[in-house]
């Protein structure tokens, strides 16, 4: 329980070391985008990345090399994935969810809220954050694809480009 042997220990060591290695390799050939703010398929390539090195680092029924080619293939599939939906956009809205917008002119939006079960509170929270101190100053508030909420001050909004491709966009009025 406490000790086996020594051979298991270096073997640890030194697959460690190498499977270390080898996700630094991985991360930088794969680029930018795998150590973006996670979407939800980025994050399930982000967790299974960790359990292929934790895999390659405990079992010893997992060679190294195994281990290198499958944690290669993940990212080379993270890629593949990428490359497509940045190319059809109908795709990227079977991988990755769209922004949808949860505040508008300074009202909630409680049925889209519900919808991505955001509540009044993060809202508020994301809006003190952005600097504002009254949900009348804001004209959009954002709940991302990834998870995180963007705040559009009345003052920014401009013309409203940002907000293309947002869900329920079109009814903000400046």
């Amino acid at each position: 329980m406490w000790f086996d042997a020594w051979s298991d220990v270096f073997r640890v060591l030194l697959v460690g070391s190498a499977a270390y290695a080898t996700v630094v390799l991985v991360l930088r050939l794969s680029g930018k985008r795998t150590l973006t703010k996670l979407n939800a398929f980025d994050l399930v390539v982000t967790v299974a990345l960790g359990s292929t090195l934790a895999t390659i680092l405990l079992s010893s029924d997992v060679a190294w090399s195994e281990g290198a080619v499958a944690l290669g293939l993940l990212a080379l599939l993270q890629w593949v994935v990428a490359w497509l939906t940045a190319r059809w956009p109908g795709l990227r809205k079977v991988i990755t969810s769209e922004p949808t917008l949860v505040l508008r002119n300074g009202e909630p939006l409680e049925d889209r809220m519900r919808e991505v079960r955001v509540v009044i509170s993060e809202i508020r929270q994301a809006v003190r954050s952005s600097g504002a101190g009254d949900l009348s100053e804001v004209a959009a508030v954002v709940l991302e694809s990834d998870g995180s909420l963007s705040v559009i001050p009345v003052q920014k909004y401009g013309a409203g480009s940002a907000l293309e491709g947002v869900t329920g966009h079109s009814a903000i009025t400046s």
